[in-house]
């Protein structure tokens, strides 16, 4: 079964684009914690031997499950060891996801991953439905509950700035590695077309990190 959420065409974004609590998270040593990196959020040691680039977005089911199933062994198994640097990046398939990573790219590094966890962790809850501005009502609610006040959450949403930067990524996932849906990963810079189970990572990864 693919386990790919294929995307909308990029030009349906573009005509768009024209026209609850949240996860503890234990404080992780200063040279692995949560930082941002460019326009990129990022976790892991700078100098990990493996680089893991995800793209995704947060309506996708699929990504849903690789955060809640997969990601967690991925982190503990290598993020925290200091041989992965895994990188977050904004895939919107769609405008809540759009809007849903706009409101994300407002709170500070050391709640981002928490926040957005929350969000695939509860992504039946609050992106389901007809009513895209009632989606994003519940995110800017899950929002305030991570800490970001209700009138920086309004603002998020409706920022051409924060709005240019979550499109521009997508954009340019699509030019530089041919990104066609969620999730995909990159590792130390080439597309992973495999399964992203836990398992069938930590197979290719192995070699990588000299574990053999």
């Amino acid at each position: 079964m693919n386990r790919r959420h294929i995307s909308l065409i990029f030009g349906g974004l573009l005509a768009w684009v024209a026209g609850g609590a949240v996860l503890a998270q234990t404080p992780a040593p200063a040279d692995l914690a949560p930082r941002l990196e460019g326009d990129d959020m990022v976790v892991g040691a700078a100098n990990a031997p493996v680089t893991i680039i995800e793209y995704a977005s947060l309506t996708c089911p699929h990504c849903a499950h690789f955060h809640q199933t997969d990601l967690p062994r991925l982190k503990s198994e290598y993020v925290d060891k200091g041989l992965v640097k895994f990188v977050y990046r904004d895939f919107p398939l769609d405008r809540v996801a759009l809007g849903a990573a706009q409101i994300a790219r407002c709170l500070p590094p050391d709640r981002y991953f928490g926040f957005i966890e929350v969000l695939f962790k509860q992504q039946e809850q609050w992106a389901s439905g007809r009513d895209p501005e009632a989606m994003i009502t519940r995110v800017k609610q899950l929002a305030r509950l991570a800490g970001l006040p209700a009138n920086e959450a309004d603002a998020c949403a409706t920022s051409a700035e924060r709005q240019n930067q979550v499109v521009a990524m997508r954009f340019a996932g699509e030019q530089l590695f041919q990104i066609r849906g969620t999730p995909t990963l990159i590792i130390n810079g080439k597309r992973h077309d495999g399964s992203t189970e836990f398992a069938d990572l930590d197979k290719l990864l192995r070699p990588m990190v000299g574990r053999g």
